[in-house]
């Protein structure tokens, strides 16, 4: 390449051709000065100048590039082993193990720490560089989107994130199954439980382990899966009364009085959807590695080994000192339960899920029947009934009690209303037609009525004795 040096006088000075690819720009640049000086552009204390080194530094530069040219120039430790190199028999050593099959998905932070393990003290990027130039690991670039970072809550029981993570845990050495991971928003500490499906009852379970060892969180962060959010309408007494519907984890949380947040995205909670990333990445080989097939044994061994030394590598400090944590209630395993709803038939039985439970006789004094009871199955499958907080005494029946079908009522017999008899006056012609002459001759001699009718017959009655007083023989008394 071809490169020149523009000097005091305007003039360009070419250089030799130098391959630049083996110096670095530093190097470049004291080439340009050194030609300076050597085609007597600049002295020796102006190039310590520019070069910022000191003048008996500058002088053994400028002697290494006289004798040697473009070469001297270079590190003198370029292409040579460094001070730190590691010998190539722990390399070949390390990429052997490596190249195992049981450790051929480890990353390079993962394998360095196996290595730690069986006493090979090994840097994760040394790892790293060493599987990238046997070509045994490539260099995948993932796309980046835009997200608002949200900052940490300040202490420790704030908020926890709950998710359940689907995956092939065990690698085909069973069927497929969910862990349930809650993480601490403050300080990344987890808890996990593996389940066979993601149910209401998985999430209680894990939600319990929490509570039982740390206690009650402030709020807790979940997706908008329908374990927590209820897809159905309130009803017309629920809307009236302000109130929405819940699931029966909902119920459980308001009961608790932690706050259910529901995530409008999955990374919303990212917290918790980058830990199943790791847990996926690290507890599946942790399980193949202790040779773990099944749940109960999985379970096992996240409470006594697993989760300790993960919270211990994995765990931060919270910004506060403080607990957030409430203490556990006493009822925490009713709480944890299903609850319906039912009514008290009149013969003191309720009936819920297909059962049938008789109410002791002793609760007669609360009159119990047509009022609402609640009907609580817990996760052991004990049923408990419950009115206002107080639990009932009750029995469970064979079967749906038999009730006694009563007859419809018999109808009461229909007075027959029959019609006047022959001889009744109303069934008289000629009273009626004599009745109707009375009518039309009884003129009082008054204007008809509006109606049309003839007047009354009763006016015709009073004009009639004036009539005949004035026709006969009457005088009056002297």
């Amino acid at each position: 390449m071809e490169m020149s040096l523009l000097g005091a006088g305007g003039v360009s000075h070419p250089l030799p051709h130098v391959e630049t690819l083996t110096m670095s720009r530093k190097e470049r640049e004291r080439l340009k000065i050194m030609a300076a000086v050597k085609a007597k552009e600049l002295n020796q204390v102006q190039a310590a100048e520019l070069m910022g080194l000191g003048y008996r530094q500058a002088k053994r530069v400028w002697r290494r590039y006289r004798d040697q040219g473009d070469a001297g120039l270079v590190h003198r430790l370029r292409g040579k082993p460094g001070l730190r190199c590691k010998p190539a028999t722990l390399r070949r050593q390390v990429l052997a193990l490596c190249a195992e099959e049981r450790y051929k998905d480890f990353g390079p932070t993962l394998m360095a720490e196996q290595l730690k393990q069986q006493g090979i003290v090994v840097d994760h990027d040394t790892v790293r560089r060493w599987l990238l130039s046997a070509e045994q690991r490539t260099v995948r670039r993932r796309r980046q989107q835009h997200r608002q970072w949200r900052e940490r809550k300040p202490c420790f029981g704030a908020m926890v994130q709950l998710d359940g993570s689907h995956h092939d845990w065990f690698e085909g050495r069973r069927a497929k199954c969910v862990l349930m991971v809650m993480v601490d928003d403050a300080t990344n500490r987890i808890r996990a439980r593996f389940s066979e499906e993601e149910t209401t009852r998985a999430s209680y379970d894990v939600l319990e382990g929490w509570v039982r060892h740390r206690g009650l969180p402030g709020s807790l962060y979940v997706d908008r899966d329908s374990i927590y959010r209820c897809e159905g309408q309130a009803s017309v007494a629920e809307q009236l009364a302000g109130k929405e519907r819940q699931t029966q984890f909902g119920r459980a949380m308001a009961q608790l009085g932690v706050e259910l947040i529901l995530a409008h995205s999955p990374q919303a909670k990212g917290r918790v959807e980058r830990m199943n990333g790791v847990l996926q990445d690290r507890l599946v080989k942790a399980l193949r590695l202790a040779e773990i097939n099944d749940l109960e044994s999985a379970n096992r061994f996240l409470e006594e080994t697993y989760l300790e030394q993960f919270n211990h590598q994995f765990g931060r400090v919270a910004a506060s000192p403080l607990d957030a944590h409430r203490g556990v209630p006493r009822n925490l395993e009713e709480v944890l339960s299903w609850e319906e709803e039912r009514v008290v038939q009149r013969d003191w039985t309720v009936g819920c899920e297909g059962k049938w439970y008789q109410l002791d006789r002793q609760h007669e004094a609360l009159s119990l029947a047509g009022r609402k009871v609640v009907v609580r199955t817990l996760r052991d499958g004990r049923v408990q009934l419950a009115y206002r907080g107080n639990k009932l005494r009750w029995q469970e029946l064979p079967g749906r009690p038999e009730r006694a079908h009563k007859s419809p009522p018999a109808m009461a017999a229909r007075a027959i209303i029959k019609g006047p008899a022959a001889q009744h006056p109303w069934r008289r012609p000629l009273l009626r037609a004599g009745r109707a002459l009375r009518l039309a001759l009884g003129d009082s001699g008054r204007p008809p009525l509006r109606s049309g009718l003839p007047p009354s017959p009763r006016a015709s009655r009073r004009a009639e004795p004036i009539a005949t007083k004035q026709k006969g023989t009457f005088s009056p008394k002297l």
